[in-house]
């Protein structure tokens, strides 16, 4: 199965999960309307910057001892987390996303430019529309999978997390062809675009706890 690339992707915008990642709580946090709409104004800035791609595929791992991870293509990943993270399962969803260059120049430019609480805001839409193209491309693989009895994890699992070194990223990077989606890596495993993610699914059968 080749990989499956998806040059643009449409969400709504997740106000709720980004207020929360500002600190604002309903009902205790008070913001003046004046500051409401300052606040919505730099939201909606930040959203139209955004530009959402992906790209996703599914590999049958197999499992060696208890930290090493063999995917069908030949890449080992060595992790106890990861391993422990796959347990008894025998295929995974590897899947990226970036939110792409515009919106991290726009936040590096209100860093520049000292205007910090807007750089705090284009930051925090950035991370969770990334984020939430994450779930877009589960729910869009879950359609298939349904199909053959089978679904997606909710966890994800990505590179850097517990024992699973940064390192593994530039497998994932190439398994995934990330390059397609305007999507680089440096030597040091960093994605950039900064705004840019990838994650490990496991893929289960529907009658797995």
């Amino acid at each position: 199965m080749p990989v499956q690339v998806f040059s643009s992707i449409t969400i709504q915008v997740p106000r709720k999960s980004i207020f929360k990642r500002l600190g604002y709580r309903k009902g205790v946090t008070q913001v003046i309307p004046d500051e409401m709409r300052e606040l919505d104004e730099s939201v909606e800035y930040a959203a139209s910057l955004v530009r959402l791609k992906g790209a996703g595929k599914r590999f049958n791992v197999d499992m060696e001892g208890v930290s090493r991870i063999r995917l069908a293509t030949g890449p080992v990943f060595e992790s106890r987390d990861l391993a422990k993270f796959l347990r008894h399962c025998g295929e995974i969803l590897l899947i990226g996303a970036t939110g792409g260059s515009d919106i991290v120049e726009a936040i590096h430019e209100c860093t520049e430019s000292d205007n910090m609480t807007r750089s705090v805001v284009l930051d925090a839409v950035a991370s969770e529309m990334v984020d939430a193209s994450l779930d877009w491309l589960c729910n869009y693989f879950n359609c298939e999978l349904t199909r053959e009895n089978k679904r997606l994890s909710r966890r994800r699992f990505s590179a850097g997390y517990g024992d699973f070194s940064l390192e593994d990223q530039h497998s994932i990077y190439d398994l995934l062809e990330l390059k397609r989606i305007g999507i680089d890596i440096n030597e040091s495993a960093i994605l950039i675009p900064e705004k840019s993610v990838t994650a490990i699914v496991r893929i289960e059968d529907f009658q797995e706890e």
